[in-house]
C-alpha cells in the first residue's frame, strides 16, 4: 500500500531544479531540432548519430554500441541509420568477428555533413545553452550530469 508519510518529497529548491531542468531540455532540444532542420534539412538526433560516428576509431561503431552511446533502443536507431544510410551519410557492413555484428560506419559525404552543420550548430548551442550558464557553474554542472548518465547507462 502506498503511504504519503513515507514518499521522500523534493524539497522546493529540488522541486524547482527538476522542473526547470525538464522546461529547459525540452525548449532546447525543439528548439535547437527546428534550427537544424530548417537550415540544414537534418534533425539534432541525426547529427548526434554523425557525431558519435565522426569520434570513433576509423569512423565506425558496431550499432549496439551505438545504440548505447545515444541512448536509442536499437530498433529507433535501426531507423535512423536508415535514413542516414540513404542520403548516404553512413554505410553499414558486417562485423567480420561476429556474424551478428552490423557496422556503422560514417561516409565521406556524411563527414562533409558534419563538417557543414556544426559551425550553425554550435552556434546554436551557444546562444540557447552555454550563454545562459555561469562558466563557474560548469565544472559542478558537468560532472553531475556525467554521473547521471552513467548511472542511467548501467
Amino acid at each position: 500500500m502506498f503511504s504519503m508519510a513515507s514518499t521522500n518529497w523534493l524539497s522546493d529548491d529540488e522541486m524547482r531544479l527538476w522542473r526547470a531542468f525538464l522546461a529547459a531540455t525540452s525548449a532546447m532540444g525543439t528548439t535547437i531540432d527546428a534550427s537544424m532542420r530548417a537550415k540544414h534539412s537534418m534533425t539534432l538526433d541525426d547529427y548526434e548519430v554523425l557525431v558519435h560516428l565522426s569520434e570513433a576509431t576509423d569512423h565506425r561503431l558496431r550499432m549496439s554500441e551505438l545504440s548505447g552511446q545515444i541512448m536509442h533502443s536499437r530498433s529507433r536507431l535501426t531507423q535512423r541509420v536508415d535514413r542516414l544510410e540513404e542520403r548516404g551519410f553512413v554505410a553499414r557492413a558486417k562485423c567480420d568477428d561476429d556474424a551478428r555484428g552490423t557496422w556503422a560506419i560514417l561516409t565521406d559525404e556524411g563527414m562533409a555533413a558534419i563538417e557543414k552543420v556544426a559551425p550553425s550548430h554550435l552556434e546554436d548551442v551557444r546562444n540557447f545553452f552555454f550563454d545562459h550558464v555561469d562558466p563557474a557553474d560548469l565544472p559542478v554542472l558537468v560532472r553531475s550530469f556525467e554521473e547521471i548518465a552513467a548511472q542511467l547507462r548501467s
